[in-house]
């Protein structure tokens, strides 16, 4: 995983002073990593398989199509609001000042699908708890949860540990 960590890159002061902000951009520009991020992935989740991956606006959707792919299950987009054509199911949560929405097709999930939620970044882990409540809505249980990158100091498990104490990162600060 040092491959990984070596290719995020660390941005002061974005998206405001006082942030440290880790971009996953380099390592779309080593297209050699794609299959180490996948494989560590694959790796992380061991004999357990489920039956569809969720992956979160837009980060979520670079590996954990690929992701889904390893899998041979289908890939199941979560958007920002307004962004899918068909009939929507949607969520409102919290942001540091704010709020936002996201959503996903109403016809995305089964009752009793294990769903594994994924995005690049693991941070206060809002985001990925509302997409996990949005796969609820629709009947499915969570499997798990996967990220590239988690930011440990944020507490970001603590939200989603009543979805699923199964939590991937593949690299930690």
């Amino acid at each position: 995983m040092d491959l990984i960590r070596n290719a995020i890159r660390d941005i002061p002061d974005f998206p405001k002073p006082g942030i440290l902000f880790k971009d996953i951009t380099p390592l779309l520009h080593k297209p050699e990593l794609g299959p180490v991020i996948v494989n560590g992935f694959l790796e992380r989740l061991g004999s357990h398989r489920p039956d569809a991956v969720l992956g979160i606006e837009s980060r979520g959707f670079l590996f954990g199509y690929a992701l889904a792919q390893a899998l041979k299950v289908p890939f199941v987009p979560v958007r920002k609001s307004g962004k899918l054509p068909a009939k929507t199911i949607g969520i409102e949560y919290a942001l540091e000042y704010g709020t936002a929405r996201i959503e996903m097709h109403a016809d995305a999930l089964q009752p009793g699908m294990n769903v594994l939620v994924h995005d690049d970044l693991l941070a206060t882990g809002g985001t990925a708890a509302a997409a996990a409540a949005l796969a609820k809505q629709l009947g499915a249980t969570i499997s798990g949860f996967a990220f590239i990158v988690e930011l440990e100091f944020l507490n970001g498990r603590e939200p989603l540990l009543p979805f699923s104490k199964t939590i991937h990162s593949l690299v930690s600060y």
